[in-house]
């Protein structure tokens, strides 16, 4: 009887949201709607529901938010495929296309040396450490599968290697880890392409162009489509994350989960510096980014959160498409600040006093180089901070199988290490597009977003 009285509660909610939908609330008001009534939710669930009737409530109730996710990870290669090609066939030449990418990668890398620097001197000033924390079941089985895939981890240079598609058609499908950029690759390759067959085939290049800029219309009204759905996503996600989480296991590592959303506080603060620094309101920036984020929040992917973070910068941020696609992709995979960075730098820290590894300034400086360099190809999915902690804890030769013992706090972490993840790619794009000029300052400024607009002209 348990169960059918949250179903029917969680149905009440999703109409109530339809209710403010057709009365013309604002898209932000809606997310925040769904996101306050997936918290309240999810906790009455927790507090007055046993773990089989929470079990079999969630697995109705997440079927939207799961729906939600998989609509918009449908539609990330698609959007990076055609985006891409779009913004580099729409160009006269390719002369800007190399400075553009070298600007990105440099912003990303940048950022996330900052954020390493940033987890392990939180971790440091909160006394983190692993000694003396209990290894349960859950643990060790966790210990014993990251064993196992460090012994299969690959080479940074092989990762570096594999972005370049031995079959781009199957990069296209989505499979692999670094699928994404292989697709930025091949499209980018397709559309430098299009530039040269200009110069003797212009007729078959015309119609290529047209082809694909009707394509990219299409797409992005897809995608729009699916964005306006967010807030019964959230509402779903969110519900699912509070009921499901276990609150004992953070108690055991509070310090741990305490240091570690310091560290991404902190992160986001200085985000906000770097956008000051390049002329740009930040809090413009994190207000017209506050639905995306909050998405990625409750989803746990930056690739899934990709449609929304390209939206968000080039309809309401007035970055240019070209720059909004590039530096959106490359974030998923390269320079994540909270999976890639603050997540390795705070089990570093954590881990090497237990093992004798003195935290010198030297083996500090080794940390935060070989996450940066580490950094390059980590999957934008939920698990990527794992295969970087994976990564760095090898390459620095520290015992892999005790990030085993954050096994329990994972998830309520992973929300705000995905947000911050987000929030980095929105921010090289935003930079880049200024140190290239390919930014409407106005748009940027306006103080509504182009969601909104559409909202209420409907």
């Amino acid at each position: 009887m348990g169960v059918y009285i949250s179903l029917v509660c969680f149905l009440a909610y999703l109409a109530v949201i339809f209710i403010l939908h057709k009365k013309g609330k604002s898209f932000n008001v809606l997310v925040t709607v769904g996101l306050l009534g997936g918290i309240a939710f999810g906790a009455v669930l927790k507090m007055v529901g046993d773990a089989a009737m929470i079990s079999d409530s969630l697995r109705w109730i997440s079927l939207i938010g799961t729906a939600y996710t998989k609509l918009l990870k449908m539609m990330v290669i698609p959007l990076v495929f055609v985006s891409i090609v779009c913004a580099i066939i729409n160009q006269k030449s390719n002369k800007g296309l190399g400075k553009m990418t070298a600007i990105v990668l440099a912003v990303l890398l940048a950022t996330a040396a900052i954020a390493a620097v940033v987890g392990a001197g939180t971790a440091l000033a909160f006394g983190v450490s692993a000694e003396g924390l209990e290894i349960g079941e859950a643990e060790n089985a966790r210990s014993q599968n990251i064993e196992e895939r460090a012994q299969n981890a690959k080479p940074i240079e092989n990762t570096l290697l594999d972005i370049i598609p031995s079959n781009p058609i199957y990069a296209l499908t989505g499979q692999g880890s670094n699928a994404t950029l292989s697709v930025v690759f091949f499209a980018a390759l397709l559309g430098v392409g299009l530039i040269g067959v200009r110069t003797y085939a212009p007729e078959e290049a015309e119609f290529f162009t047209k082809m694909m800029n009707s394509l990219n219309t299409l797409v992005v009204e897809v995608v729009m489509m699916i964005v306006m759905l967010t807030p019964y996503g959230i509402f779903s996600l969110m519900t699912k994350t509070i009921a499901g989480s276990d609150f004992s296991s953070v108690l055991r590592l509070l310090t741990f989960v305490i240091a570690s959303y310091v560290a991404i506080i902190i992160m986001f603060v200085i985000h906000g510096i770097i956008l000051a620094g390049f002329g740009l309101n930040p809090l413009t920036f994190f207000k017209k980014a506050m639905t995306t984020l909050i998405f990625a929040f409750t989803s746990r992917t930056s690739a899934g959160t990709l449609p929304l973070t390209i939206k968000s910068l080039t309809n309401d941020m007035g970055v240019e498409s070209g720059v909004a696609n590039l530096a959106g992709s490359l974030s998923t995979s390269i320079g994540q600040n909270g999976c890639a960075a603050i997540y390795p730098a705070v089990v570093v820290m954590m881990v090497a006093p237990v093992v004798g590894q003195p935290i010198t300034p030297s083996f500090f400086i080794t940390t935060i180089l070989v996450i940066t360099f580490a950094s390059i190809g980590i999957a934008g999915v939920g698990g990527g901070a794992t295969f970087a902690g994976i990564t760095v804890l090898s390459a620095l030769g520290l015992p892999v199988g005790l990030a085993g013992l954050l096994v329990g706090v994972e998830p309520i972490i992973d929300m705000a290490r995905t947000a911050l993840n987000v929030s980095d790619g929105m921010v090289t794009g935003l930079v880049t597009a200024k140190l290239t000029q390919k930014i409407d300052m106005s748009v940027y400024n306006a103080k509504s977003t182009d969601t909104e607009n559409k909202r209420a002209a409907k």
